[in-house]
């Protein structure tokens, strides 16, 4: 979605692979040199309009726009979104006020609705169903440990969320091989895996869904996995863990996959349920690498987003 002063980031499919790619140089370009990268938000003010609680999301965002020159306000529970102002209104106001807005929040109706009444950039700080800014960053930290992201195999372990239907489309995207195993009624829609295959085919990459652990992982670069509950589906907590019984990275998956596998989870963590504490912990894991790579990714995502014609 363009706007007059910028441009938003919904979803990955929103953007085509070469503006993903542009958006991985620059990250890369930002991280080896941070200091040449310190004023493209001068006199900038990013709001974060936050409806869901956050960690990485937030601090890497909040860091970054002070690294790059600009100003941020955090917008919880207080105003008056919360008692009932409708999205429309509030996105016009804040267009009033602000240059860009990292959004956080439940239903993905919510930012898009915001986003159509918006006059600026509006980023996608995480929804019921995507996280863009988390898959993109996954997949640039991905390319520096391998050096290339076409041809890779991605093994996703756990439910078919925001987190995997975004690392799908990013995989569809940039040549990727993505696996999701879940078990049955917790999986991506069949059309939808089938429209983001064809899209893959194109990038040298394929998306597939299968039931078992072992053959999504066997040789698999990659081994992802998310919590089984994410924000707002605690009252399944206790279905859901019995429906992800067996779909856990452990020693035992990690032993099929490829002898360079690295293992990723967006956290936060929950060890001896999708994931164990001696993976996690262990010299595979690059979970926290993983983490630390939003704040280079976050800074390209807001200068692209930015971005007038012509620029």
């Amino acid at each position: 979605m363009k706007h007059p002063f910028g441009r938003s980031f919904l979803t990955l499919l929103d953007h085509s692979p070469s503006s993903l790619r542009a958006i991985l140089d620059l990250a890369a370009r930002i991280e080896a040199s941070p200091e040449d990268f310190r004023k493209p938000l001068e006199w900038k003010t990013v709001g974060l309009l936050f409806e869901k609680s956050s960690t990485r999301t937030r601090l890497s965002f909040e860091a970054g726009i002070r690294q790059l020159g600009g100003g941020s306000l955090f917008l919880g529970s207080d105003i008056q979104l919360a008692r009932g102002e409708s999205i429309e209104d509030t996105a016009r106001v804040m267009s009033a006020y602000l240059d860009m807005v990292v959004i956080r929040t439940f239903g993905h109706d919510r930012i898009e609705a915001f986003a159509r009444s918006s006059s600026i950039p509006v980023i996608n700080g995480l929804t019921d169903g995507h996280h863009p800014c988390q898959a993109l960053s996954d997949f640039y930290y991905m390319e520096k440990v391998f050096g290339r992201l076409t041809g890779l195999a991605m093994a996703f372990v756990g439910d078919g969320n925001n987190m995997a239907r975004s690392l799908a489309e990013g995989a569809a995207l940039l040549g990727v091989h993505f696996t999701l195993a879940a078990p049955e009624g917790y999986r991506l829609p069949e059309e939808e895996v089938a429209a983001l295959d064809r899209l893959a085919r194109k990038s040298g990459g394929s998306v597939r869904v299968v039931a078992d652990p072992k053959e999504a992982a066997r040789g698999a670069h990659v081994l992802y996995t998310d919590v089984w509950t994410s924000m707002g589906q605690e009252a399944e907590s206790a279905r859901r863990e019995k429906a992800f019984l067996g779909y856990v990275i452990d020693e035992s998956l990690l032993s099929v996959a490829d002898p360079s596998a690295i293992v990723l989870h967006c956290l936060p963590a929950y060890r001896g349920k999708e994931i164990t504490a001696e993976v996690i912990d262990g010299p595979r894991s690059r979970v926290f690498e993983q983490a630390a790579a939003r704040l280079p990714l976050q800074k390209a995502i807001m200068m692209y987003c930015m971005e007038r014609d012509g620029e």
